[in-house]
């Protein structure tokens, strides 16, 4: 038999209907806010990923799906969504459209070359918003109340939102050089990939997995003593929006995110259930980007934006018991009896589903009792039972599965009963 590839799942009937009404809803919330759907690619030229998410990244190393199409071109399914959003944004010279700035979210499938655990997928549903074409601080922070307000609607109380400025490039370069001076005698001890980013890109030492524990780690310098006097006021101006909006925070000077072209504000919401003991806490990440665009051979604009998994969406409802308030109720069970019914009802269903009416029927020649478990399998708000004799006389009667209670129509009339 063959199984499902490993780091993949099936989202079967019983879940997608969860995942279409997280994504339902998502889409809701993006109208709200005013950010239009965008669609690209599940795959794109691998330089695009090794330019945009940058060549010193876990993703770029060792986690892409990248492969040789006929035409001997590199390609790469998307590892995130972020790099195909800006690509579009250039290509489609979307800086020239008249509302600025361009808002814009995704919704789709992603690939990394992961380890597999709980809650982390090779094949994994991102959804992700991006601003491009504003540095303002009042975005910043409409973006990180965006974030609440989507965990928020779902009923989620225990988060936490971590903030940190990275600063803009020329106070990244002085702390840059500030983590090289202070890991460089201790390097040795350090995994072999902190090693080889000490000198390509320092700040991602501060985010390894496996070597986070260290003293050297705990003590090295903060990006916020290195802040010039720009990038100090833009986070200063965007703290003060999350206060004057009450959103409560922290802020971790060890949060740098894992991708290269992060600038100023950087940001992750956390599950924060005392309970909770999973190995995955990070629900959301994100931050400002004010270089990517330039780094793609782009205008010299710059955005902001974050992506959230649905998967980790969903075990977040599950760690804190919250059931979605789905809708999975029907109409209509036709139970049939005999040949002529059953030619009758496949007439009658084809006018009921074109008038909107969700209805089914019998395909299994099961006896009565056998279609009104069925009926009740479904959720049927209503079963009709068609023979012979309500063929003759054109007379059906129509019950009501809740109450119980039947009342008696003509059977030309069914369709009425349900526009009434």
């Amino acid at each position: 038999m063959i199984k499902i590839p490993r780091g993949t799942q099936d989202i079967l009937p019983e879940d997608s209907i969860k995942w279409r009404y997280i994504e339902n809803k998502l889409d809701q919330l993006m109208e709200i806010y005013n950010y239009q759907e965008i669609r690209t690619p599940i795959f794109e030229s691998t330089e695009l990923f090794a330019r945009g998410v940058g060549d010193s990244t876990d993703v770029v190393q060792k986690e892409m799906y990248t492969f040789k199409d006929k035409g001997d071109r590199s390609l790469t399914l998307r590892p995130e969504g972020t790099a195909g959003v800006v690509r579009s944004y250039i290509e489609h010279k979307m800086q020239g459209n008249p509302n600025q700035p361009v808002k814009l979210y995704y919704n789709g499938p992603m690939f990394r070359y992961e380890r597999k655990q709980k809650g982390r997928y090779r094949q994994f549903n991102q959804f992700g918003v991006e601003a491009i074409g504003s540095e303002n601080p009042s975005i910043d922070a409409e973006i990180l109340a965006m974030v609440m307000h989507i965990y928020q609607s779902f009923g989620l109380k225990h988060l936490k939102l971590v903030i940190n400025s990275i600063g803009d490039s020329d106070s990244r370069k002085e702390y840059n050089e500030a983590l090289v001076k202070h890991f460089e005698p201790v390097i040795d001890d350090f995994c072999q990939d902190c090693q080889s980013r000490l000198h390509t890109n320092p700040m991602r030492i501060l985010d390894c997995k496996v070597d986070r524990d260290k003293e050297a780690v705990k003590n090295a310098p903060r990006i916020t003593d290195f802040l010039n006097e720009d990038s100090k006021a833009y986070y200063e101006q965007v703290k003060k929006h999350l206060d004057d909006l009450g959103i409560p925070y922290v802020e971790d000077t060890n949060l740098v995110r894992g991708l290269d072209y992060y600038t100023h504000t950087a940001f992750e919401l956390m599950m924060d259930n005392p309970n909770y003991d999973g190995a995955i806490t990070t629900l959301c990440g994100g931050g400002r980007y004010n270089g990517l665009l330039e780094l793609l051979d782009g205008p010299s604009q710059t955005g902001i934006g974050f992506a959230l998994s649905i998967e980790r969406l969903l075990l977040a409802l599950e760690e804190e018991g919250i059931e979605l308030d789905i809708k999975n109720d029907f109409d209509l069970f036709i139970v049939t009896m005999g040949e002529q019914a059953d030619r009758y009802a496949v007439k009658l269903l084809n006018e009921l589903r074109k008038n909107g009416v969700k209805a089914d029927k019998d395909y299994l020649n099961r006896k009565i009792k056998g279609q009104m478990k069925q009926a009740d399998r479904l959720n049927a708000n209503y079963t009709i039972v068609i023979g012979d004799q309500e063929l003759e006389n054109n007379q059906i009667d129509i019950k009501n599965m809740e109450t119980g209670e039947s009342e008696s129509i003509q059977l030309d009339q069914i369709v009425d009963y349900f526009h009434k």
